[in-house]
């Protein structure tokens, strides 16, 4: 089972906890980035878990945009460590926070990193949410990008029909296991589409109120998911596992070592 995204450098005793993760059945994560700094320190994790982190650098939309040199050495760094790079992310369109930029200023950033992705033939992680998803699908499309995952997606049910058939991928989180938004949205999303994500260490309520968020409450979100789907948990589990490989290693692997 993998997490298709979590903050993995917002987590303290990083080390053990991975330790802990493998062993009890998480074979990889998607960790995403916030700033350029975060982006530093994604890499030094990949580079010491190289076999369990799909490392993604970008800029959180949620944030005051980036100043130029940032986004200047950001670029650099992404030539000079290609090698451990899986994607360009966590980037996107704000919502939540309001921002002394204009949304125009955010769109051009987050269409100047699609290229940029699309040139690394990198797949591209977004936030774009509610009135987000539309725009940054519009983005999607115009500049041709054909690898995306739209994480914890909040749109319509027509949106989120035009970003699975134009073969962007989905996740949800545990939420799932409490919210009927979650549930919904799943049912729309095809499973050859669907991914799961903590977006750990954020906290979730629910059966998981006061937990630790980690890569191991994915176990009952693909429960879930498999009900929903009326599948079997270990098709479910194997399907969500190639699905993430297939975005962020762009290979195929025998599910069967994901038991």
């Amino acid at each position: 089972m993998m997490d298709a995204h979590i903050h993995l450098d917002q987590y303290d005793d990083i080390d053990r906890k991975i330790e802990q993760w493998q062993t009890a059945g998480v074979t990889g994560v998607v960790a995403v980035s916030t700033d350029l700094n975060s982006s530093y320190d994604t890499l030094a994790l990949k580079q010491k878990h190289p076999d369990f982190i799909w490392a993604a650098i970008g800029f959180h939309p949620e944030q005051p945009l980036p100043p130029e040199q940032d986004i200047a050495e950001w670029h650099s760094l992404l030539h000079q460590e290609r090698r451990l790079i899986s994607a360009v992310g966590e980037v996107g369109l704000p919502y939540y926070t309001p921002h002394t930029s204009s949304m125009e200023r955010y769109i051009e950033l987050l269409e100047t990193l699609m290229i940029t992705a699309k040139n690394e033939d990198l797949p591209i992680v977004l936030h774009a949410i509610h009135s987000g998803a539309p725009a940054a699908y519009e983005l999607l499309v115009k500049n041709e990008i054909k690898k995306a995952h739209f994480h914890w997606l909040k749109a319509p049910a027509s949106v989120v029909e035009q970003i699975t058939t134009s073969g962007y991928y989905v996740s949800v989180t545990p939420e799932v296991c409490y919210r009927k938004r979650d549930e919904i949205l799943v049912n729309q999303i095809p499973l050859d589409k669907l991914l799961i994500e903590t977006d750990g260490p954020w906290p979730f309520s629910g059966p998981f109120e006061q937990m630790e968020t980690s890569p191991l409450l994915l176990q009952e979100a693909a429960r879930k998911v498999a009900s929903l789907k009326e599948l079997d948990l270990k098709e479910t589990i194997e399907q969500l596992t190639m699905n993430t490989l297939s975005l962020y290693a762009g290979e195929q692997k025998d599910p069967s070592i994901f038991k």
